[in-house]
């Protein structure tokens, strides 16, 4: 049995999420794990979540509640569990949890894991806009900001995408745009 679950730093699970993310994401691609307790703690835009996999720690996934869609800042599984459908059942839970469209970044497709990354969310319905200029600004200062792909669920427009990306900027990154 799968679920889902809003967690905080005090949850028991939380060491798992944190080494996970830790373990997945450079340190140019993610806050200082000072910032990232605060965020899970008192940031009301921002959730944490647990995956359970038949009662036991699977996977996270952090993201941030916009008024007009949700983005995924940082998603994983343990790799014990990888290749057996949970990371599509997570992605396909949030989306129905949210009912918005979902925004995420992803790598430039430019080696093997970056494309294959790109392709697993395209399997989840996701749509890569490769037309559309995007940059991740640092999340320390210091750090070179990263070129970017956004990816969406279908339908959003560049209209949108730039107004999401606007919103990430600000409220993710702290940066106006």
């Amino acid at each position: 049995m799968f679920r889902l679950e809003k967690i905080t730093t005090s949850h028991s699970c939380y060491g798992f999420v944190e080494r996970l993310w830790l373990d997945a994401f450079p340190g140019n691609e993610r806050r200082d794990e000072a910032d990232q307790r605060h965020n899970t703690d008192h940031n009301p835009l921002f959730s944490c979540l647990l995956a359970l996999e038949d009662g036991h720690p699977a996977g996270m996934f952090t993201l941030w509640d916009f008024r007009d869609f949700t983005y995924c800042e940082h998603f994983a599984t343990d790799p014990a569990v990888r290749g057996r459908g949970l990371g599509a059942k997570i992605v396909s839970e949030v989306m129905a949890m949210t009912g918005k469209p979902l925004v995420l970044e992803v790598e430039m497709p430019a080696d093997e894991m970056s494309r294959r990354r790109i392709g697993f969310y395209e399997r989840c319905g996701l749509v890569c806009h490769h037309g559309f200029e995007y940059v991740q600004p640092p999340y320390r200062p210091g750090d070179a900001p990263l070129p970017m792909k956004l990816m969406s669920s279908p339908g959003l427009k560049a209209s949108d995408l730039a107004a999401a990306a606007a919103a990430i900027h600000q409220k993710v990154y702290n940066v106006a745009d």
